[in-house]
């Protein structure tokens, strides 16, 4: 019975020990494990994917673009884009907060506040896009929030496929988000992708190593508006900064406000950035707040808002500068042309006036059988000429037929009949009077702005040998809070205003930069009731625009005001 029952047994065991049959079945499942293998592999690496984001077309929705970006991409968890969350109207203080709610309401406000506090807590260390929309249409984002996550190369790739069709994107804030030195390139590759109406860019708690901040602020930025706090800039970043700002033969036109507070910058670092101050006439808003400057540093923005002495360098350059302005106002004015003729141009106006004079005389000894019907008549239209001529400020009669230099020029006939030269002379004068005023306002529209651009065309004050610029007036809000300034940083300050507020009055007619209008100096080392610093702030307070004690005093006068005082105020 076991021979038996082992020959059944053993029947299907048989071709086991064979080589062909195994062999089959062995080959194929190779093949279907080589088959299976790249299936796998290809789904982590993504290596055939990244060339779908090029083929892909953004529908201008920041949500679908990106998320289909990353997909495409390789990515399988990415953040996501949401709307920053705004606080809710019912925690918005009224007056009738006084009032209690009922206990249902009360019971609910717990309950959905318990409930949001259990999300936020999770919620909000996710990494998200937040963006502000202008409308409730979600293509039109505003401004975009990222913070607390790495953005990395590929990242920005996706974002400079996905942010140029965002037509109303106004700021990028980026917070705590990794940046390197390359990546900070790459970055600012994408803003010029971007649209036209952004203009602010907020990278803060973004340390880099070689402080390559700068770069947001070459000629060719746009941006206006550059928040830089809490980066470890130091000494050498200033320097770079200040740099950016201007040179004496380089200067930012665009940037209109710079926040560097919360950063290790020093006196050295404020000297720097006060020579960028110099010879800068866009920056309106500075941020110097929570930083390291002492008395050298503040000593020095002093000098640079009041009068301050020019070096050798700048001297040169003002000359160079001068003499082009010169060389251009005699190019472009029109007096020059009439002194520009050669001589060979009068002397053919000269054969042109003696040809016609003898034309003029054989007419005039022609027999007098001819003169009543057809010369009699020319003699009064050329009478008549004159008196315009005359009163158009010509000075020539027509029947000398010599035309102006400039008419010469332009119509080159100097023997044309009287009765052809009444439209082209008519012409002639307006055409030349408004090409002349056009060319006057191009040339003193450049001049201004040539005076604009190039600080060094200011008018200055000579003394003592010395060349004296009046300093930078354009520059509106400084801040310095929480510094190491003491009294004799204050002594600077106070010469620097007390110089503004003079020159402004004096300047009240005239339109043009005022100086500053807010200066804070809290907190730094010195007393609060030390009386340059009362003195700073009686001198600042009626210019500061977000005052409102003028107001009010002017609300308790019982007077009534006209709508003419009104406007006069």
């Amino acid at each position: 019975m076991s021979g038996e029952t082992s020959a059944p047994g053993t029947s299907p065991r048989a071709p086991r020990p064979g080589t062909q049959k195994t062999s089959g079945t062995v080959t194929k499942k190779g093949e279907r494990g080589t088959k299976e293998k790249p299936t796998i592999n290809l789904q982590p690496v993504g290596e055939e994917e990244p060339k779908n984001p090029e083929e892909y077309q953004c529908c201008g929705v920041l949500e679908t673009d990106f998320a289909e970006l990353c997909t495409r991409s390789g990515y399988t968890d990415f953040p996501k884009v949401v709307i920053r969350p705004r606080p809710h109207p019912t925690f918005v203080p009224s007056a009738s907060m006084s009032e209690k709610p009922p206990l249902d309401d009360q019971r609910l406000l717990s309950g959905s506040c318990s409930l949001n506090s259990l999300e936020s807590k999770y919620v909000f260390f996710r990494p998200t896009i937040q963006v502000e929309l202008e409308q409730e249409d979600p293509k039109s984002v505003k401004e975009i929030y990222i913070r607390g996550w790495k953005v990395e190369d590929r990242i920005l790739g996706i974002f400079s496929k996905c942010l140029p069709p965002l037509s109303q994107l106004q700021a990028i804030n980026l917070w705590k988000v990794g940046l390197t030195d390359k990546t900070l390139t790459t970055f600012i590759a994408l803003l010029p992708l971007c649209s036209s109406t952004l203009r602010k860019v907020s990278l803060e708690g973004n340390p880099l190593q070689e402080q390559s901040y700068h770069k947001l602020m070459g000629l060719d930025s746009t941006i206006a508006h550059l928040s830089l706090r809490n980066n470890n800039i130091d000494d050498h970043g200033a320097r770079l900064l200040g740099q950016a700002l201007s040179t004496l033969h380089s200067c930012n036109r665009t940037l209109v406000s710079l926040n560097l507070g919360f950063n290790h910058i020093g006196d050295e670092g404020a000297g720097y950035i006060a020579n960028g101050l110099r010879l800068n006439r866009s920056l309106l808003w500075l941020s110097l707040a929570h930083n390291r400057i002492g008395d050298k540093g503040a000593l020095k923005l002093a000098e640079v808002l009041g009068p301050f002495e020019l070096t050798h360098i700048e001297v040169v350059e003002r000359r160079r500068l001068l003499l082009e302005k010169g060389t251009q106002e005699r190019l472009r004015s029109p007096s020059s042309s009439r002194h520009g003729d050669s001589k060979t141009d009068r002397d053919k106006n000269q054969v042109i006036g003696a040809s016609s004079a003898a034309l003029s005389e054989k007419t005039d000894k022609m027999p007098a059988m001819k003169t009543p019907k057809s010369l009699g008549k020319k003699k009064e239209k050329s009478g008549e000429m004159v008196k315009k001529e005359e009163k158009s400020g010509s000075g020539q009669s027509p029947t000398q037929g010599a035309p102006k230099k400039e008419d010469a020029s332009k119509a080159g006939k100097g023997k044309a009949s009287i009765p052809e030269q009444k439209p082209a002379k008519g012409k002639g004068t307006k055409s030349g009077s408004k090409e002349k005023r056009s060319i006057l306002l191009e040339s003193e529209l450049v001049a201004e702005t040539t005076e604009m651009v190039n600080p060094l065309l200011e008018p200055v004050a000579h003394r003592d040998g010395k060349v004296y610029m009046p300093g930078n007036k354009v520059l509106l809000h400084l801040n310095l809070l929480r510094n190491r300034i003491t009294e004799v940083g204050l002594d600077g300050f106070l010469t620097a205003v007390r110089y503004q507020v003079q020159f402004s009055k004096s300047q009240a007619a005239s339109k043009g930069p005022v100086g500053l209008l807010w200066l804070s100096l809290a907190k730094n080392y010195f007393p609060v009731q030390c009386p340059a610093y009362t003195m700073i702030q009686e001198l600042l307070l009626p210019r500061d625009p977000m005052n409102k004690a003028r107001p009010r005093e002017e609300e308790a006068v019982a007077f009534p005001i006209t709508t003419w005082s009104f406007w006069a105020l």
